[in-house]
């Protein structure tokens, strides 16, 4: 971890937070998936987004709220997710970690599409897969749009072999950014980040341990918490991908990992990272 390259590369990420600060001063970020026996996708995702500071963390569930409260993290608020998407209160939305794939869920998909249009919007894991199906189109939006596939699911949004976005990363990454008018985020050895001009580079952060299930979930929260901070999208994209790989990389150093890595690890470590990079203002 560079302490250093985060603050020369992600200043606005470095920050220290203002003495009069409240929780509204950091944005809501609303989790949008964890169908039946998929709940942890959800709650990985909303316990991340708490890990690197949102203010509020709400997680809308795709049928009937499982639990009263997560007793892990408390301070998590939990719904269905149509009352989320209606209530207007969230800043950011993160939606598909473990929605499911089938018509309820792609309804749901079409809702999450109308309800945040005026808002950064996170699509990850079964929310990318219902896309691809091209029965529903992310249509035209005035706030940010981040895609953030693994190679079989941008395989998918090419329809396209998985050797082929191999082979071609960069060039892959572009083509899902201009095809969907979004920002890429493909997943992987040196996850290429890509804008919706087709500018791209390469993160270097991460290790093998970040291949475990549910890493991916915390990656999608980590974004949707530092978009809704309020970080300018160029910096709070790459920054994020960076700070994920940051967290592996120390857990590894510290004898965490790689094997047996999990991704509640990660998000834990996140908020270490996050807070050694902060400029102190004294």
């Amino acid at each position: 971890m560079s302490i250093e390259h985060a603050r020369q590369h992600f200043p606005a990420l470095c920050r220290p937070r203002l003495p009069d600060s409240h929780k509204g001063s950091f944005g809501t970020v609303g989790v949008i998936g964890g169908a039946p026996g998929m709940t942890g996708a959800a709650l990985l995702a909303g316990r991340a987004a708490l890990m690197q500071g949102a203010g509020k963390v709400k997680i809308g569930f795709v049928d009937d709220v499982p639990f009263a409260v997560d007793l892990a993290h408390p301070e998590l608020m939990l719904e269905r997710a149509e009352q989320l998407l209606r209530s207007g209160q969230m800043t950011v939305c993160v939606a598909g970690v473990g929605m499911g794939l089938d018509e309820k869920s792609l309804g749901l998909l079409y809702q999450v599409f109308r309800a945040t249009f005026d808002m950064p919007l996170v699509l990850d894991a079964d929310g990318l897969t219902l896309l691809a199906q091209g029965k529903i189109g992310a249509g035209a939006r005035n706030r940010v749009l981040v895609l953030t596939p693994h190679p079989l699911e941008a395989a998918r949004l090419l329809d396209c072999d998985v050797a082929e976005v191999q082979q071609g990363r960069a060039r892959a990454a572009v083509a899902i950014s201009r095809k969907y008018d979004a920002w890429t985020v493909l997943k992987g050895h040196k996850t290429v980040i890509c804008s919706p001009q087709g500018d791209t580079h390469v993160n270097n952060t991460g290790n093998p341990g970040l291949a475990s299930g549910g890493t991916g979930d915390v990656l999608a929260g980590m974004l949707g918490a530092c978009l809704a901070q309020g970080i300018e999208a160029a910096q709070a994209i790459s920054g994020a991908v960076w700070l994920h790989g940051a967290a592996a990389d120390l857990l590894v150093k510290e004898g965490t990992g790689p094997i047996g890595l999990t991704a509640s690890d990660v998000l834990l470590a996140g908020r270490r990272v996050r807070n050694a990079i902060v400029i102190s203002d004294s």
